[in-house]
C-alpha cells in the first residue's frame, strides 16, 4: 500500500491548489459554495494528475532505472507492476472525467486536453527542448483555467502571465537537474537534453527570474488592479516575490538542490515562510 501511494505522488498534488487562486484574486475565497466546488475540482484533478504520473512512470520504466533517484519509484524499482499500474491508470483517468462531467462540459474539455496534451507530453513532446517546458507551464495555467469555470469567475490576463512565467522559470529549473546528472554520471535521462546545457539554463533562468519580478510589480501597480482591489500598496508584496525568487536561486546554483520544485517547497522551510507570508501580506490588503 505504501509503494501505491508513493506511485500516485500526493505530493505532487500541492500543484492542484493552484485551482483556488481565481478564488483569492477575486475576492470570493470567503464564499463557502465556491470553495467547496474548487475543492470538488480540486480532488478531481489530483485523480487525473495522479493517472499522468503513473502513466508516465509506465511509459518511462526503462529510462527511470538509469535516473539517481527515478529508480527508486515503485515501478522502476519492480516494488509495483506494469499491470497493477496500468489498471490504476484505467481506473483513475475513467472515474476523473466521469467526475468532471458532474462539474460541466467546460471541466470536462479542460480536463480532456489536459491529459490529451500530458499523454502527448509523455509520448514525445518532452523529447523536444523548448517544447517540453512550454507543456509543463502550460498544465499551470489550465489549473487556473480550470479553477475559474467551476465558480464561474472570470480569470484576467495578469494571472495567466505571472502564472505562465513562474512556471516556465520553475520548469528551467528541473532541467538543469537532468543536465547536471547527465554530466555527472553520463546517463542521458531524457532526449531533450541534447537542446540544453547548463549556460543556456542558467542565462535563461536569471532572465525568467527578472522578467517574472518585472512582471509582478507591473502588476501590482497596474490602475487596473488598484482600483479592483482598492489599494495602491500591493507593491510591499513583490518583497516576498524576490525573496522566494532568489532563495529558489540559491537552492539551484549553490547549494545545486534542483530536483523537483514541488519536492523543494515541502523541504525548505524559508521557502514556505515566504510564500505564506506573501499570502498573508496580499490577503490583508486586498481584503482588509
Amino acid at each position: 500500500m505504501k509503494d501505491f501511494i508513493k506511485l500516485l505522488r500526493p505530493w505532487q498534488w500541492t500543484k492542484n491548489l493552484f485551482i483556488f487562486l481565481p478564488l483569492f484574486f477575486a475576492l470570493q475565497i470567503n464564499h463557502l459554495d465556491l470553495v467547496i466546488k474548487a475543492g470538488a475540482a480540486f480532488l478531481i484533478f489530483c485523480l487525473i494528475t495522479s493517472s499522468i504520473y503513473i502513466f508516465n512512470d509506465w511509459h518511462d520504466v526503462e529510462d527511470d532505472r538509469l535516473h539517481p533517484e527515478k529508480r527508486l519509484r515503485p515501478l522502476a524499482s519492480g516494488k509495483i507492476s506494469k499491470k497493477v499500474a496500468g489498471t490504476a491508470i484505467t481506473v483513475f483517468s475513467t472515474l476523473g472525467l466521469i467526475l468532471s462531467y458532474c462539474l460541466g462540459h467546460a471541466m470536462l474539455s479542460l480536463v480532456a486536453f489536459y491529459m490529451v496534451l500530458n499523454v502527448a507530453y509523455t509520448l514525445k513532446l518532452k523529447h523536444i527542448s523548448i517544447m517540453d517546458i512550454f507543456i509543463i507551464a502550460s498544465g499551470f495555467v489550465i489549473r487556473i483555467f480550470i479553477g475559474g469555470v467551476v465558480t464561474h469567475i472570470k480569470i484576467y490576463p495578469w494571472i495567466i502571465i505571472m502564472t505562465f512565467l513562474l512556471s516556465l522559470f520553475l520548469a528551467l529549473g528541473k532541467r538543469r537537474d537532468d543536465v547536471l546528472i547527465l554530466l555527472e554520471s553520463n546517463n542521458k535521462t531524457r532526449k531533450s537534453l541534447d537542446g540544453y546545457n547548463l549556460q543556456f539554463l542558467d542565462m535563461t533562468m536569471m532572465a525568467m527570474a527578472a522578467i517574472t519580478i518585472v512582471a509582478y510589480i507591473m502588476y501590482t501597480m497596474s490602475t487596473e488592479v488598484m482600483a479592483r482591489f482598492r489599494t495602491d500598496k500591493l507593491y510591499f508584496t513583490t518583497l516576498f516575490v524576490i525573496l522566494g525568487i532568489m532563495r529558489y536561486m540559491k537552492l539551484i546554483l549553490v547549494e545545486k538542490k534542483s530536483g523537483d520544485p514541488t519536492e523543494i517547497l515541502l523541504k525548505d522551510r524559508f521557502l514556505q515562510y515566504t510564500i505564506l507570508c506573501w499570502i498573508i501580506s496580499f490577503g490583508i490588503l486586498i481584503y482588509l
